[in-house]
């Protein structure tokens, strides 16, 4: 784990909180002139604590009304089959997040679809159907009661 002071924590609460900050108005946040601030960024990011920038989306602004948290129980879980299947997973778009999980099933899938016809063609033709899968529970999302992306800073 890198070394973090207490300017660093600030940089990166602020980037977590407004990810398109300028160089200069992020150094005016917490303290710095433009040239140290731009260094520690860029040591952040080298040292993969920063590990990238993205613009948060409305998926229903944008026609995909469907949500979906999938449970997925494999038949194995050999290393090569949970590689096999996270390879596979990665290949579908309507897969937005997977986790590997511990408990009753193996894996927690957050799936994406314009429509609940077009989801549902997904996990009958694509998800059920995968090699080494046993089964799969599904719960809709009918509202986000919260989202808080980044981690508890």
């Amino acid at each position: 784990m890198t070394t973090l002071d207490a300017t660093d924590w600030k940089i990166l609460r602020e980037l977590q909180r407004h990810g398109r900050l300028t160089n200069v108005e992020l150094a005016s946040r917490v303290g710095l002139s433009p040239p140290p601030c731009l260094r520690r960024v860029q040591a952040l990011e080298k040292a993969g604590v920063i590990t990238g920038y993205r613009a948060l989306l409305d998926a229903g602004a944008l026609g995909f009304d469907v949500t979906i948290f999938a449970f997925v129980g494999l038949r194995s879980q050999a290393e090569a089959e949970l590689r096999s299947f996270t390879d596979r997973i990665s290949n579908w778009p309507l897969v937005r997040e997977a986790y590997a999980v511990s408990g009753e099933v193996d894996f927690l899938l957050k799936c994406v679809a314009r429509d609940l016809a077009s989801l549902q063609d997904f996990i009958i033709r694509e998800l059920t159907a995968a090699p080494n899968v046993e089964n799969v529970g599904t719960t809709l999302m009918l509202r986000v009661a919260k989202c808080g992306p980044g981690v508890p800073l």
